[in-house]
């Protein structure tokens, strides 16, 4: 993937919960089985109960019952792996790599700007600092910028992930303007020659009109000062919330055009399929996902890794 590497061990153990909803039981229940219209009510029930989401699990039964009728499929062991293949194939081929702003040439030094929204409780600033860490890292220069004027707590947050990081943060008074915040930060990276800008914003609601307004104003204060910005806006989303991050996908990505998906809290939930759901839904590449506490378990999302990790067995 070019930055960050996957690691197939912390996918799996991630997805646990989602393993054992998934395929609770229903390994060996399929195990030296002749499938069935009953079999194949009980998978629709498991993957709807993991958060696949209503399509694209009426789309994998559909072609599961059409392929046990016309003979191709008649024996449980052969469901894992037709379940796998197709899982993997409602993916695209896609580029999901962070988007960098091009090289300057002969200009202003042009960093890259990462804009970050989600709710409150979606894990949006450690997502920030796992990925700042992951940027750090990889050798980039990495400053923060704490657009979130509104809560004092949450800009303090910031600090002290920026303080284990050792990176800066520009900050602005509590309760000021979070697009002035947002032009002092692209100021700031501009003249210090940072590599990478990523901008925290209010953990504000997707029926919030008000505030999802301010959050288009920085973004739109970002395109004014930096070329090209933002180069990424990264949706952070709560993996727990099942098909409510679904519907707060599609309302912050047409406000503020979403590049990419950061789903968190994956080792903390049985709905692991709603990676699936968001794909389907929103028709941007989820990017990351979040697999643990640490600031280490922040993993690239590759589709046939995940889909592995949800069926292994051993």
């Amino acid at each position: 993937m070019g930055l960050f590497k996957s690691t197939f061990s912390k996918i799996r153990q991630g997805l646990t919960a989602t393993r054992e909803t998934l395929l609770g039981g229903v390994v060996d229940m399929l195990r030296g089985r002749t499938l069935n219209d009953e079999l194949i009510d009980e998978i629709e029930a498991r993957l709807i109960r993991a958060d696949v989401g209503l399509t694209p699990t009426r789309r994998l039964i559909d072609g599961l019952r059409a392929d046990y009728k016309a003979g191709k499929i008649s024996r449980g062991e052969d469901v894992l792996e037709y379940l796998k293949r197709e899982l993997k194939a409602l993916w695209p081929e896609e580029d999901r790599r962070l988007r960098f702003a091009p090289p300057a040439e002969g200009g202003p030094h042009t960093p890259t700007v990462i804009l970050v929204a989600g709710v409150n409780g979606a894990g949006k600033t450690t997502s920030i600092a796992k990925l700042a860490k992951a940027l750090r890292d990889e050798g980039n220069t990495v400053l923060l910028g704490a657009c979130d004027t509104f809560r004092a707590g949450a800009v303090r947050q910031l600090e002290i992930w920026a303080e284990r990081l050792g990176v800066d943060v520009v900050r602005g008074k509590q309760g000021g303007d979070p697009g002035a915040v947002a032009f002092d930060a692209c100021d700031a990276a501009v003249a210090r020659k940072i590599d990478v800008l990523i901008l925290d914003t209010a953990g504000r609601l997707h029926t919030q009109d008000p505030l999802m307004r301010q959050l288009v104003k920085i973004r739109d204060v970002t395109a004014r000062r930096i070329p090209g910005a933002p180069h990424e806006v990264i949706l952070v989303l709560d993996a727990t919330a099942g098909q409510n991050a679904i519907r707060q996908a599609q309302e912050f990505s047409g406000a503020i055009g979403v590049t990419g998906v950061f789903l968190t809290k994956l080792d903390g939930t049985a709905r692991g399929g709603v990676v699936i759901g968001v794909r389907e839904a929103l028709g941007v590449p989820v990017k990351f996902i979040g697999v643990g506490e640490t600031l280490d378990d922040i993993q690239p999302f590759e589709p046939d890794a995940f889909v592995e990790a949800m069926f292994a067995t051993e």
